[in-house]
């Protein structure tokens, strides 16, 4: 076992960012982790802050949700050091992923975002990636704050139908 367990958790992050192809969010990696009793909430967000910090994940904000993803260094940190993880818990991501990463990609390809623009409008940016390519990316202007947080929010639940009603009516 490692001397210092927030070297554990962070090697943990690391190798959970490493096994998938697309960001993960704080709160996906949080689920895991909590889930599995691993450490508590504050010392996971303390992890997740120094790993951002030091270069070794890339943390971006989309709305109300923070992405996570591992940089170069964080993989060749990883590399060296991924011995010193458990077998046991190694098993159990990815059974994790095995089992749910359908779910987790989709959730966060599937992007909504709105931002007041210089004409007073307010406009509401869609997205829907596959494997890193953009599918759908629309951009649409409202005239409410309100309007654009609804557009954002029924994109995340009808992403799907849209995307084939697009496609059904164009092609």
């Amino acid at each position: 076992m490692l001397q210092d367990p927030l070297t554990l958790y962070k090697l943990i992050v690391l190798y959970m960012l490493n096994r998938v192809s697309f960001p993960m969010t704080t709160a996906q990696v949080s689920d895991f982790i909590l889930e599995k009793e691993y450490t508590s909430f504050l010392t996971l967000q303390q992890v997740i802050n120094e790993l951002t910090d030091t270069g070794m994940i890339l943390s971006e904000t989309i709305r109300n949700r923070t992405h996570l993803r591992i940089t170069a260094e964080g993989q060749e940190t990883l590399h060296f050091f991924e011995n010193r993880i458990n077998e046991a818990i190694k098993q159990e991501i990815n059974t994790y992923f095995r089992e749910n990463e359908y779910a987790l990609r989709n959730e966060v390809s599937v992007l909504g975002d709105y931002y007041k623009s210089t004409s007073g409008e307010f406009e509401a940016h869609l997205v829907a990636k596959d494997r890193g390519i953009r599918l759908v990316d629309i951009t649409l202007s409202v005239p409410t704050e309100e309007m654009a947080a609804s557009i954002c929010d029924n994109w995340q639940a009808k992403n799907q139908q849209i995307y084939q009603y697009l496609t059904r009516e164009l092609f």
